[in-house]
């Protein structure tokens, strides 16, 4: 006779199950239904832990890239920022950034997931290592203080997402990284010490 799961040990088997659903069949395709099945066991077990698909599938994408965020300190901000795009460039060509593509693709009509995606997925996380950069950059003088912003942090991750929205590539070319850094980040870094911020 086989033992009930309970508590952290049906937790792993539902993500298992849910990342490896999400593996074959994408974000679009992953249903509870298939994740209960492969799972052994119900609806309501998952529901008690996840409150919808998309909490579910944010949860399961996690499940498969739990790795360590990135927090390059090379020594100089050109370096720092191209090592963080060429990472992020190589995860989202891989088969989890396909995943992420789809749950990405979903939020576009789901504001629920996308605040989900922001608060689960290192979103957050990722504009602060890229804004720690930026500090590290101003303590060596290599920027002004200025360029300690949030918009400016996160400009070159918004243009790789553009590159995979927009143009439908599997990956983007390491010359376009280059081209985001040297010729729309770093002149938009220099720029920040001539933005006055007096108001009347």
């Amino acid at each position: 006779m086989s033992t009930r799961r309970r508590g952290a040990e049906l937790e792993q088997a539902i993500l298992q199950a849910a990342a490896q659903e999400l593996r074959e069949s994408g974000y679009p395709g992953m249903t509870m239904d298939a994740v209960a099945t492969r799972a052994g066991t119900n609806k309501n077990a998952i529901y008690r832990r996840w409150p919808n698909r998309a909490a579910l599938g944010i949860a399961a994408y996690r499940h498969l890239t739990d790795t360590v965020m990135p927090d390059p300190d090379t020594g100089t901000l050109r370096d720092d920022a191209l090592q963080m795009l060429r990472q992020a460039n190589q995860t989202w060509s891989s088969p989890y950034g396909t995943i992420l593509r789809g749950l990405l693709t979903a939020a576009a009509d789901d504001p629920e997931l996308l605040t989900l995606m922001r608060e689960r997925t290192g979103a957050d996380t990722m504009d602060q290592t890229w804004l720690t950069m930026l500090q590290r950059a101003v303590a060596r003088g290599e920027a002004p203080a200025t360029a300690i912003h949030l918009r400016v942090a996160t400009t070159p991750m918004m243009l790789l997402r553009a590159e995979y929205a927009m143009r439908g590539i599997p990956t983007v070319p390491d010359a376009v990284l280059v081209e985001i850094v040297d010729e729309v980040f770093l002149p938009l870094v220099r720029g920040r010490a001539h933005v006055g911020f007096s108001r009347g």
